[in-house]
C-alpha cells in the first residue's frame, strides 16, 4: 500500500464477537501494539437487542491499566470491586483505573431488557506510566456537561481527555494523552495540530478525508510524527481522535497490560486463586482463558 505523506500507517479492525454483538477492534494489532499510552480500541456495534436481550460482560479483572467507556448510543451498567454502580449515558464517561487490580462488569440495566435497545460506543484502554502500574484503584464518572465541546468550521468537537490549545479535559490522566470526538457536517473542516508524537484518526462513519485523501469507514490511520492534518467531508460524518506520548513497551494477555511480563503471571495465578476483589452483587465471573 503506498501511503500518503501524512500518514505512517493505515490500521485495519479485526472483528470480535463479544457475545451477542460484534466489535470492532483496531488496537493491538498485528501490525501496531499502542498508539500513545492506548493500547486497546474496540468499535462496539452498532448493536441491536431484541426485548428480553442486552449487554453482559461477566466479572473480570484488570491490572496495570485503565479503561475508558465512552457511548454514542445505549446505556451500560458499571459494577466493579470498589463498590462503583454507575450507567454511562452518550456523551459521558467513565474512567476506571485498575493499578494493582480491580474487578468489574458491564450489563445493559434491568430497565433497558424490556425493550429493544442498541449500544454503540468506543472503549479504549490507557496503559499506566510505570510509577502508577500499582497505584491504587479508583473510579470517575463524568457526566457528558462536563466535557469541554466546541464549533469550528461546520466541525463539532467534544474533548474526551487531555489538553487542546486552551481547553482541557476534567479527566484525570496519568500522561500526556489526547481524545476527540469529532462530528463534521458537509463541507466542514477540522484541523487537527501536531500536539504529541503519537496521533491517529479513527473513522467511525464513511466520509472521512485526511487532507483531501479518503479513509476508509473503520479504518485507523495513524500519522506521521509532527505532522498536522486537515479532516473534511462532503458529507455527515464522524471520527475519534487519539494520541498521546509513549509510555514504554507493554504486554497485553487476556485482560492484562503490564510493563512486566511476570506480573501478567501474576495476575493469572491470582485470578485462579480468587484473590481479585469480588463485584458486590455479582455472582458469575469469566473464568482465565486457556491460552
Amino acid at each position: 500500500m503506498v501511503l500518503a505523506s501524512h500518514l505512517a500507517q493505515v490500521i485495519e479492525p479485526e472483528t470480535k464477537d463479544l457475545g451477542g454483538f460484534l466489535a470492532r477492534r483496531v488496537l493491538p494489532s498485528d501490525t501496531r501494539t499502542m498508539v500513545g499510552p492506548f493500547i486497546f480500541f474496540d468499535h462496539l456495534g452498532p448493536a441491536v437487542f431484541p426485548p428480553g436481550k442486552g449487554l453482559d460482560v461477566r466479572p473480570h479483572p484488570h491490572i496495570n491499566l485503565a479503561t475508558l467507556t465512552y457511548l454514542f448510543e445505549g446505556v451500560i451498567l458499571h459494577r466493579d470491586s470498589l463498590g462503583s454502580v454507575q450507567e454511562i449515558h452518550p456523551g459521558a464517561v467513565n474512567w476506571m483505573t485498575a493499578g494493582r487490580g480491580i474487578t468489574h462488569s458491564e450489563r445493559s440495566p434491568d430497565w433497558t431488557r424490556p425493550i429493544e435497545s442498541t449500544l454503540h460506543g468506543i472503549q479504549t484502554w490507557i496503559a499506566l506510566p510505570d510509577a502508577h502500574e500499582e497505584t491504587d484503584p479508583w473510579f470517575h464518572h463524568y457526566a457528558a456537561a462536563e466535557m469541554p465541546s466546541w464549533e469550528t468550521g461546520g466541525a463539532s468537537i467534544k474533548l474526551i481527555a487531555g489538553q487542546l490549545g486552551d481547553r482541557t479535559s476534567p479527566v484525570k490522566t496519568f500522561s500526556p494523552i489526547l481524545y476527540l470526538d469529532v462530528e463534521l457536517a458537509g463541507n466542514a473542516e477540522f484541523t487537527l495540530p501536531a500536539l504529541y508524537s503519537e496521533q491517529a484518526v479513527y473513522a467511525v462513519t464513511p466520509g472521512i478525508a485526511l487532507n483531501q485523501e479518503p479513509l476508509t469507514v473503520h479504518t485507523m490511520a495513524l500519522l506521521k510524527s509532527g505532522e498536522s492534518v486537515t479532516l473534511s467531508t462532503d458529507q455527515p460524518a464522524r471520527c475519534i481522535v487519539i494520541g498521546g506520548e509513549p509510555v514504554g513497551p507493554r504486554q497485553k494477555w487476556w485482560n492484562f497490560v503490564s510493563s512486566r511480563p511476570e506480573r501478567i503471571e501474576q495476575a493469572k495465578r491470582d485470578w485462579q486463586d480468587w484473590k481479585f476483589p469480588e463485584v458486590p452483587e455479582e455472582t458469575e465471573f469469566i473464568p482465565l482463558p486457556e491460552a
